[in-house]
């Protein structure tokens, strides 16, 4: 039996984030999707891949190509804080026995 590593990412869902490596450098866009176990992230208009699908016409497909936004790295990417507008890390504090998310920043709460 293999011996499953839990790993943990620094974003959520509708986070909004910057490409900070690969071909996407610099773009900003929302968290679509996270893959905790994998690390990985789905940011809306990066990462653009073309792909060929099949057509279906019982469904009412269209076959031809499409462009599908693929997943990235979570590591490449960082939070843009809604308050002071800037990338920043990210810090963890505890208020009112909660965990929540801190930008380094400016000090605003990320989780509201």
């Amino acid at each position: 039996m293999a011996k499953e590593n839990k790993k943990s990412v620094h974003v959520k869902t509708g986070d909004r984030v910057i490409v900070t490596a690969g071909k996407d450098k610099g773009k900003i866009g929302n968290i679509k999707k996270v893959n905790p176990s994998e690390a990985k992230v789905v940011v809306e208009g990066a990462n653009l891949v073309t792909k060929a699908q099949k057509a279906n016409p019982a469904a009412g497909v269209q076959g031809g190509f499409v462009k599908i936004e693929a997943a990235l790295n979570s590591s490449n990417v960082m939070i843009v804080c809604p308050s002071c507008e800037k990338p920043t890390r990210i810090k963890h504090d505890v208020v009112e026995n909660k965990k929540i998310r801190v930008c380094k920043k400016c000090g605003e709460q990320l989780d509201v």
